[in-house]
């Protein structure tokens, strides 16, 4: 800490002193501080991966290291995004890290040889590292060192004879995607890959859930996540809509099958097991079977109650206004908040 308040108040009165007038005196000073400047951004590569690490962002309510860094230190996306994958991988780039903090390695470098190595397994980063080094000494520009390096893992396989990169690492790594196959039998195949803050947001919000019930719980990590994956969907942060249809005989103890929008039968039995968690609202259709009354499973009116309330109500119900129906907000009557329905009991005003 006395050697970063040290940085900190150096920093300081250089920001505040004007420059020497001596072009020749500013250059060899640029050169020097921007040197310092690296070996400073390598100390705070390794603050920042033992805070990535220790996941303490999260007890500050950041979601992701890379929302810590941009929201606190202010730092651009890509700016974050490079600070971070410097801090993952220095501790693999054992050449790159030790130039670096000496002062041998400019900023520019280490970041694209940690850039290129992030996909890679050990042996081919170590590889990657003493190939994309070797064009930093014979004078290659950073840019040209990062050209190569997003070929790095076509190089090394090309040297080594392996097999081509599989056709998913062609999609690149700076998007999250995911593929869904369904099979016959109605299930579904999932494969995909989460960038590093979406997997952060992803470990969040599954690991917790995905612990073992106990010490007899049968689910390996894989069925586990799976569960609760579906804990989130079906009824996390913001619930799953699905519009399940049934008499109100099958909700009182019927045996008469619910039913999904798409006509799929659901058991009774089911049926009553998800209403005990959802919204229950009768349904009343105007022309066309369009829903006028929507209970309290919606607080804002559809555009089918906004059509009929305009057409009730030419102008703002409240008195001695004239504002026509058309410009004016649907309120509800007694307060959504304090139980009133999305009914055609609201009112414009």
């Amino acid at each position: 800490m006395e050697l970063v308040n040290a940085t900190s108040v150096i920093a300081a009165e250089l920001a505040r002193r004007t420059p020497p007038e001596s072009a020749g005196a500013c250059i060899q000073l640029a050169e020097t501080l921007a040197t310092a400047g690296d070996m400073q951004e390598a100390a705070l590569a390794g603050f920042v991966g033992v805070v990535d690490t220790g996941r303490e962002v999260q007890r500050w309510g950041f979601p992701s290291t890379r929302s810590w860094l941009r929201s606190r230190l202010g730092m651009r996306e890509a700016r974050a995004k490079e600070r971070l994958t410097l801090a993952r991988q220095r501790h693999r780039l054992t050449q790159v890290s030790s130039r670096w903090a000496a002062g041998d390695l400019p900023l520019g470098y280490a970041s694209t040889i940690a850039g290129a190595v992030a996909r890679l397994d050990d042996a081919d980063c170590a590889a990657a590292e003493n190939v994309l080094l070797d064009m930093v000494d014979q004078g290659f520009s950073a840019g040209k060192v990062a050209s190569f390096g997003r070929r790095i893992r076509d190089v090394i396989t090309e040297r080594d004879g392996t097999e081509p990169a599989p056709e998913d690492a062609k999609r690149g790594y700076e998007r999250s995607w995911i593929d869904s196959t369904r099979s016959l039998d109605g299930g579904r195949y999932i494969k995909g890959w989460l960038n590093a803050e979406d997997a952060a947001i992803w470990d969040g919000t599954l690991a917790p859930l995905a612990k073992p019930a106990g010490s007899d719980d049968p689910r390996d990590l894989s069925e586990r996540t799976a569960a609760a994956l579906n804990s989130v969907l079906s009824g996390g942060h913001r619930a799953t809509k699905v519009t399940v249809i049934c008499d109100l005989d099958t909700l009182t103890g019927g045996t008469a099958p619910a039913r999904l929008t798409d006509g799929t039968p659901i058991p009774a039995e089911q049926a009553r097991r998800i209403a005990l968690s959802a919204g229950v609202s009768p349904l009343l259709l105007g022309k066309g079977h369009l829903p006028l009354y929507l209970g309290r499973t919606e607080r804002f009116a559809t555009p089918a109650q906004r059509r009929v309330l305009e057409a009730l109500n030419p102008t703002c119900v409240v008195h001695g206004c004239e504002v026509p129906g058309a410009l004016c907000e649907i309120e509800h009557v007694g307060g959504w908040a304090l139980g009133s329905p999305t009914a055609l009991s609201a009112k414009l005003v």
